[in-house]
């Protein structure tokens, strides 16, 4: 007889719920954040709205609401415990398109907090780089 504990392989065939496998396959940080996404309505699994304790099956597609975007995923394996990112990377097939390039925002100057009032010289200066 071994001194070592029983590990139960976390890798399940059975539906598990969509809070729980979003946190175990890193979508979130922790289980309670991927439950208020899914109450906030940012989780979705085959285009319907999921609630915390809707379960999925190996197959069902799932988006979800990341940063003003959708993240698709499709379940590979359900997965009830948080695992390695490596095992959690096979769990997971990612559709999501790439991201559209940001924008060039032009970069405004910004006066340091307690620099006091602009010089003349450098009123003109600030007038000069925004075109007036």
């Amino acid at each position: 007889m071994s001194d070592s504990p029983v590990r139960t392989n976390p890798v399940r065939v059975d539906p598990v719920r969509i809070d729980a496998w979003l946190w175990a396959v890193r979508q979130f940080k922790t289980r309670s954040a991927a439950t208020a996404a899914c109450r906030a309505g940012h989780v979705r699994v085959n285009g319907e709205r999921a609630k915390a304790a809707q379960p999925v099956r190996p197959g069902d597609e799932v988006r979800v609401r990341v940063d003003g975007f959708d993240r698709m995923l499709v379940v590979r394996q359900t997965l009830v415990k948080r695992v390695s990112a490596t095992v959690a990377a096979t769990a997971v097939d990612d559709r999501t398109p790439a991201r559209p390039p940001r924008e060039a925002v032009p970069t405004v100057p910004v006066r340091e907090r307690g620099a006091g009032r602009p010089t003349k010289r450098e009123r003109r200066d600030l007038d000069r780089l925004r075109g007036r």
